[in-house]
């Protein structure tokens, strides 16, 4: 006799207790139930990543992408054809102005999400060449008040085995409104930001990066966060790389001041907290929304702007991420 073919192995007996366990929890009720649904929900991992042809993407694209932790591959796409102003600054394309696509292997193939950063114009045309490239729009709005000419940011997504096609795909879409497709300038302007970097990063507990005439900071979550692969056989990791993070920008204005502006990624209850501190320390609100739809946690982003001495912006900054679950520096 081999016996009956449930319990064969290990897994069998596994499985027939596990039946057991699961009817006497069900006849407890409600309570029960919910906490077996919760524990069973965290404990989905996400499929080894499959191999992509990342040089093949580049062509698409039309160059090459920046290689970011977790193999993310990014390409920006700053709207340096654009003259933006707001309170009589000039915004510089990397301070707010910053398209941008990043790509991620996943079990079932490659996803992209990213914004583009479009006039009013350009929105309804560019929406529907995503949609008809079967690429998904998950949030339309602004980031920025009183900038002229007016900007409209479109949040977007796509999954696909092939990665080529996303690339082609994304590459039609912009193609429709007047982004520049051509790489970003990589010169380097003059390395004196009229504030001390260094002093910013102390404030802020995070190390920044100076690039483009501009003092950056990209912080993540200190919790797990994920977006459902389409599959049902667990999620994509989101990290700043994927635009998933905190974003500070100081761009320069002389005499140690500076304009900040960027988006903090909240849960719900640290919305009005950080709301609350940011306006406390002078700092604008210009915004909130969410920028996905099947993020878990699902993430709100606060925008803000305001413009001051660099040093005691950083200050306001910092008390409103201490308000908030994010990564230490």
């Amino acid at each position: 006799m081999r016996g009956h073919p449930m319990v064969r192995d290990g897994f069998g007996l596994f499985a027939l207790l596990m039946t057991a366990l699961t009817a006497g929890s069900c006849s407890h009720g409600g309570s029960s139930e919910r906490s077996a649904a919760q524990s069973t929900s965290t404990v989905s991992v996400p499929s080894s990543p499959r191999p992509v042809d990342w040089n093949a993407l580049d062509q698409a694209i039309g160059r090459k992408g920046d290689v970011m932790p977790g193999d993310v591959h990014r390409y920006a796409f700053p709207r340096s054809d654009l003259n933006v102003t707001l309170d009589g600054i000039a915004l510089k394309p990397g301070f707010a102005l910053g398209s941008y696509a990043a790509f991620a292997a996943t079990g079932s193939g490659v996803v992209v999400m990213g914004d583009l950063v479009l006039t009013e114009a350009e929105v309804s045309p560019v929406m529907g060449k995503l949609q008809q490239q079967g690429l998904e729009l998950s949030a339309l709005h602004n980031h920025l008040l009183r900038e002229q000419p007016k900007i409209m940011y479109l949040h977007y997504e796509g999954r696909s085995q092939d990665a080529v096609a996303l690339g082609r795909s994304l590459h039609a879409s912009l193609a429709v409104s007047a982004t520049p497709m051509t790489a970003p300038s990589t010169a380097a302007p003059s390395p004196d930001l009229g504030f001390d970097p260094a002093a910013l990063d102390q404030t802020l507990g995070h190390t920044g990066t100076t690039s483009g005439g501009l003092h950056k900071y990209a912080i993540a979550r200190a919790e797990t966060v994920v977006m459902g692969d389409g599959n049902g056989s667990g999620g994509v990791p989101l990290t700043p790389a994927l635009g998933v993070g905190t974003v500070i920008n100081f761009q320069p204005l002389g005499s140690g001041k500076a304009a900040i502006t960027g988006d903090f990624a909240l849960i719900g209850s640290e919305v009005a907290k950080v709301a609350g501190t940011l306006r406390t320390n002078g700092i604008e609100v210009t915004a909130a929304h969410t920028h996905m739809t099947d993020d878990t946690p699902h993430l709100y982003y606060m925008h803000f702007f305001a413009s001051g001495p660099a040093t005691e912006l950083a200050k306001g900054l910092r008390a409103a991420l201490d308000v908030t679950n994010s990564a230490k520096g």
